[in-house]
């Protein structure tokens, strides 16, 4: 049995026991954390696509490590300009050994420790029922809603979600963890003109962890048009 599965953006062919690395995942080593955003399940002779079906299969995993990727370096030079300027950059990664593949709606037992955003999606569907109905409501203003969605972020159009991509910001999770010497490194790094602090990245990308709707809709035109203003 194998089940493809989608985090930060790219898409993973899984089975018990491989060993995937993906765009960084909060949490600690043995740490529980499990993916809802499968996007095939084969088992056997058997294949289904069918997203309704799907959505009552969990992939389980377990954070090996926090890991780094491979230095890159972007250099720039202007002739005659006196002007160079050289830049290092490695992406944050987590290696996950996956456990388990639940089917039939089945959820899994999470570990305690730091679990990982997608890990407490997936515990608070499974508590889905017992909850307040203004926690309910609540949860249900992001249910479907992929945490590595960054245009959900009122702000981030398609060319600036490209940018945050290419230094290696994938999920809501990244950019909620930003200080304030973060935000100023990635303004001057990537040219954003003071977005992050206008816009309240930080404060919109908590609002959507803990399950508010997203404060995009106001973007929607600029999105169609795929400029940014």
């Amino acid at each position: 049995m194998f089940a493809v599965i989608k985090t930060g953006g790219k898409q993973f062919r899984v089975a018990a026991n491989d060993k995937i690395t993906a765009a960084k995942i909060e949490g600690n080593p043995g740490d529980t954390v499990a993916f809802g955003s499968v996007l095939m399940l084969t088992e056997g002779e058997k294949t289904t696509l069918d997203a309704k079906a799907l959505s009552d299969i969990t992939v389980v995993g377990e954070i090996v490590e926090q890991a780094r990727g491979e230095k890159v370096i972007a250099f720039k030079k202007r002739r005659r300009q006196n002007s160079k300027r050289k830049r290092g950059f490695r992406a944050e990664l987590t290696v996950i050994r996956i456990t388990d593949i639940l089917t039939g709606g089945k959820k899994p037992e999470m570990k305690k420790g730091d679990a990982s955003a997608v890990a407490l999606k997936a515990a608070s569907t499974a508590t889905k029922g017992k909850a307040a109905p203004k926690a309910a409501k609540a949860a249900a203003a992001t249910e479907g809603l992929d945490a590595s969605n960054l245009s959900l972020i009122s702000g981030v159009g398609p060319t600036i979600e490209k940018k945050l991509r290419a230094a290696g910001i994938a999920s809501w999770n990244d950019i909620a963890a930003w200080t304030e010497a973060d935000i100023a490194k990635w303004d001057e790094e990537l040219k954003l003109r003071g977005r992050a602090t206008r816009e309240e990245w930080v404060e919109q990308a908590k609002e959507l962890l803990a399950g508010k709707p997203p404060r995009a809709k106001a973007d929607q035109a600029e999105l169609a048009s795929g400029e940014d203003y």
